[in-house]
């Protein structure tokens, strides 16, 4: 019997599913795992389920255009699109789908190729994008979450704030006592009005701390309000750099949308060494925050990161494991995969290289280069002096002949060979990531790959102070 997907079919199941959540939310308040606060907090995220479900819709709509090939249903568990094609009228809440779109904003695309026989030319770096839109986050799960790991990070925060303020007026050791004291109080029950109940534990006589400490208390982020990915997206790119041109196109287009955005494809300090790019997005209103959370990353990584995942949900179950112990192997899978992509670039930067200068040839007479623009250098990546630092090293390698352009159409004035070298330099600032465990050479037989092994080197020795 042919399933029934009729608007109105999807429109009761997803009122239906609101009415659940709903009831599920009431009952944690009523056994006290939650308070009225996050109570509220969470009935906002879990009604009209299916109008902020279009609003993500439309948001990607504005983003990237009309779709490059059919919606597919997403399955979690294996990870890849089920190829069952969905129409619009299909797509709701309560299933996660994925979806190809073009970033026609990406100023590399099609710049990277191989020609094979019969003058065939194969993309190897494409400017499609896969879009996996997930599905209304399991109201079950957001509860273990909020009332978990978000609230004991919290309550963490919160001791480590008072200690710190009363430490600092020559009560050392009040303040450890009263950190105990805190920690103690906030396990009884879920706790979000910090100020209040710091102070009645704290008691009268400290009106000397009390404002500082009330101002550094009400900047801790409530546990329920760390709950941001009831609704999600990830967009998996080939290279950083398009992910970065995409980041950029939403703060052209909604600006007063965005909440926070965090780019981390350069972080080398978070110890599971995960490497992806977050930007927060309200899709509901100025009084009636509804945020989206939007996940860039790089498909070379999307499969370490699925591996990751999985062996940590089984780690997480076992007693007997360090949490040490695991992101020490979480952040070994990333380093693989930072290696492979990497290699991917190091065959970007061999591919392009004669043609770049080929171009600067081409055009030194003409004012303008076809590779102006190419690739966009972002401004979310390292700083000024970091870049101004490299090029003048490699402004001294080129003068000295370290690097030189093999095989040139003609003899090349040392400005020009400055010039694709800086150039080939910046594609890979913005294109390659740092390693978390020391450096990993590519093969250094060619031009290309002793500029990038000294580009990476550079970087780490930068890292390291």
């Amino acid at each position: 019997m042919k399933k029934d997907l009729s608007e109105d079919y999807i429109s009761k199941l997803v009122n239906s599913s609101d009415k659940s959540n709903l009831e599920i939310i009431t009952q944690a308040e009523k056994q006290g795992k939650i308070n009225a606060e996050a109570r509220e907090y969470l009935k906002e995220m879990y009604s009209e389920s299916m109008h902020w479900f279009l609003e993500v819709f439309h948001i990607l709509g504005k983003c990237f255009g009309a779709p490059k090939a059919a919606v597919m249903q997403y399955d979690y568990e294996s990870g890849v699109a089920i190829d069952q094609p969905m129409k619009i009228a299909d797509i709701n809440p309560l299933s996660a789908y994925m979806v190809y779109h073009r970033l026609d904003a990406d100023p590399m695309r099609n710049q990277f190729f191989s020609i094979n026989k019969g003058h065939k030319v194969d993309l190897y770096v494409s400017s499609i994008v896969s879009v996996i839109v997930g599905a209304q986050k399991n109201i079950e799960r957001s509860l273990e979450k909020i009332t978990g790991k978000y609230y004991n990070d919290y309550v963490e925060e919160v001791v480590k704030t008072a200690e710190n303020i009363i430490s600092s007026n020559s009560r050392e050791a009040s303040g450890r006592a009263i950190a105990e004291k805190i920690r103690t109080k906030f396990s009884e029950k879920f706790i979000t009005n910090s100020s209040e109940t710091v102070l009645g534990i704290i008691g009268c006589g400290n009106e000397k701390i009390s404002v500082d400490l009330v101002r550094e208390l009400d900047k801790i982020e409530k546990p329920h309000l760390r709950l941001k990915d009831v609704w999600r997206v990830k967009c998996l790119f080939d290279l950083i750099s398009q992910a970065r041109v995409f980041m950029e196109r939403i703060y052209e287009l909604a600006p007063d949308k965005i909440i926070a955005v965090k780019d981390k494809f350069y972080d080398i300090k978070n110890p599971r060494n995960y490497r992806d790019a977050k930007i927060i997005l309200n899709i509901g209103t100025k009084d009636n925050v509804i945020p989206l959370e939007v996940i860039c990353q790089v498909r070379t990584l999307f499969e370490f990161d699925r591996k990751n995942h999985e062996e940590y949900k089984i780690a997480r179950k076992g007693k007997s494991a360090k949490k040490e112990n695991i992101e020490k192997n979480m952040a070994e899978v990333m380093e693989n995969g930072i290696r492979e992509y990497n290699l991917m670039i190091y065959h970007c930067l061999e591919d392009i290289f004669e043609r770049v200068g080929w171009n600067i040839l081409y055009n030194r007479d003409r004012g303008a280069s076809l590779f102006d623009g190419f690739p966009r250098f972002s401004k979310q990546y390292y700083s000024q002096k970091i870049i101004d630092v490299i090029l003048e090293k490699l402004d001294n390698a080129v003068e000295n002949e370290v690097f030189h352009v093999e095989d040139a159409p003609r003899k090349l004035s040392q400005a020009e060979e400055l010039e694709i070298f800086r150039w080939m330099t910046k594609f890979i600032l913005i294109s390659a990531m740092p390693y978390m465990n020391g450096n990993s050479e590519m093969p250094n037989e060619n031009v290309s790959g002793r500029l990038f092994n000294f580009v990476m080197k550079e970087l780490q020795r930068y890292d390291k102070k």
